[in-house]
């Protein structure tokens, strides 16, 4: 493909607001993208922000209530704590077997789960050497950064 063809290109997707055009011609293919951090917002995105926004305190005030009641319930000994936001998984992948179970014994540096952020694994290893009395979340469950993970006597 032609590099004045290419510029062209970057000059409608600039002019434009689009975010992506992708071109093929015969077996040349092109792709370019807009990083959105920098892209102007649009009288589009300007009407979905107060949307997008208006949820997140209604969010936060239910999330306090359902930590305070989950904590009253938690077991004696040491908690394995969310190191960042993530998706909480047990196992490597779906066919995998599970890190650990409850009643299992870890060793201090020991897998106990991965988090997936930014579609990156993340493995959490335990702090200390241990028995894990309760695993605190569901696989495949959204947390957030220090929320308790597993308990560790």
């Amino acid at each position: 493909m032609d590099l004045r063809k290419i510029k062209k290109l970057m000059e409608l997707l600039e002019d434009s607001g689009l975010a992506e055009i992708e071109v093929k011609e015969g077996e040349e293919s092109i792709k370019l993208s807009r990083n959105s951090q920098y892209q102007q917002p649009t009288p589009n995105n300007q009407t979905m922000m107060p949307v997008i926004q208006a949820p997140q305190p209604v969010t936060k005030e239910i999330t306090p209530q359902a930590d305070t009641s989950s904590k009253q319930s938690l077991p004696d000994g040491d908690t394995i704590q969310s190191p960042m936001v993530g998706t909480f998984y047990r196992a490597a992948s779906p066919d995998s077997k599970v890190f650990v179970e409850e009643g299992q014994k870890v060793n201090k540096g020991d897998t106990v789960c991965i988090l997936e952020a930014m579609k990156m694994m993340n493995q959490v290893t335990a702090e200390q050497s241990g028995t894990i009395i309760k695993i605190l979340v569901e696989d495949s469950e959204p947390v957030e950064f220090g929320q308790p993970l597993f308990i560790i006597k």
